[in-house]
This record gives structure tokens, sequence and C-alpha cells, in this order.
């Protein structure tokens, strides 16, 4: 038994607290989660606008096929943070630093200006998100050491030998 209720829900232990789910274990990996499905719904929209306003089928091909391709990116990263792998992180860091430059290209011409502004907003929060909560891969263990001499109030010895170490290095 895992002690996960179905549908992804935490359940109780014996003592009634509850579990963390692994998704949920990294702070931020729902908003990027989230994020990464907003970008591929962006690209979604641009391919569609392509189709409604393309005079020319050649380009408008290559533009569909690059629209689907990083929309196939968006959500293989997003399902790799749903799965908690490591590799998604730097995905994501990549998919958000390339979204504004990549909706700056266009122009903002219309009708593509709100997806293009969306997108370079996007882009630019997903960057920072990701950014911000690099390095948090687990909770932090507890700090059994303390420099505090209040709290080691008991073990002055350790304070005298880590003194006279200090003195013979110098």
């Amino acid at each position: 038994m895992n002690n996960h209720l179905p549908g992804g829900f935490p359940a109780a232990d014996a003592d009634g607290a509850t579990t963390a789910p692994a998704a949920a274990s990294r702070p931020g990996r729902r908003l990027i989660t989230a994020l990464l499905l907003a970008a591929a719904a962006l690209d979604l929209t641009r391919c569609g606008l392509i189709l409604a306003t393309a005079r020319h089928p050649g380009p408008a091909a290559a533009l569909i096929t690059a629209g689907l391709a990083a929309t196939a990116l968006t959500l293989c990263t997003a399902r790799g943070y749903q799965h908690n792998r490591p590799w998604p992180a730097w995905a994501a860091l990549l998919i958000g630093a390339a979204s504004a430059p990549q909706a700056a290209a266009t122009g903002y011409h219309p009708p593509f200006t709100t997806p293009d502004t969306a997108t370079a907003a996007l882009g630019i929060l997903l960057t920072v998100t990701v950014l911000a909560t690099a390095g948090q891969t687990r909770q932090p263990a507890p700090d059994t050491e303390t420099s505090c001499p209040i709290e080691q109030a008991g073990r002055p010895m350790r304070f005298a030998a880590a003194a006279a170490s200090r003195k013979a290095a110098k």
C-alpha cells in the first residue's frame, strides 16, 4: 500500500499527518507545470492563427511545423515536471528564455499581437520561476550542528577545541 489516495491526493498516516505527493515535494513544481501548459496553449493558438491568415502555403507549413514541435517539447517538459524527472528544469529554462525573442521576431503584428505579448510575458515569468526554484530538489535536512552558543550550552568542550584548532592553524 502506498499511502496515496486515487487522484494524487495525499493520504493520512497513522498519526493523522498527511504525506506530500511527489509532484509537490519541490516548491514551484506545479506553477512551472502550469506555465508550461500555458506556453503550449499559446503555441497552438499561434498555429491556428497562422492557418487562418496564411497566404503562402510553404512558409505557413514551416511555421506550423515549428509551432507543433515547440508544443510537443513543452508538453514533454511539463510531463517531466509532473513525474519528478531531473532534466525538465533545463528544458523549461530554455523554453522560457527563447519565448520572448520568438514572440518579438514576429513583430507583434495583428492578429498575433495578443499571443505574442502573452508569450513574451509568460516566457519571462517561466524563466524567473525556474531560476527562483533552482537547487531546491529536496527538503533541507534538519541542522544538527549549530553555531548558536545558547543551543550548545551543554557542549562547552567543543567550543574550546574549535578555538584551539583555529589558533593552531594561524
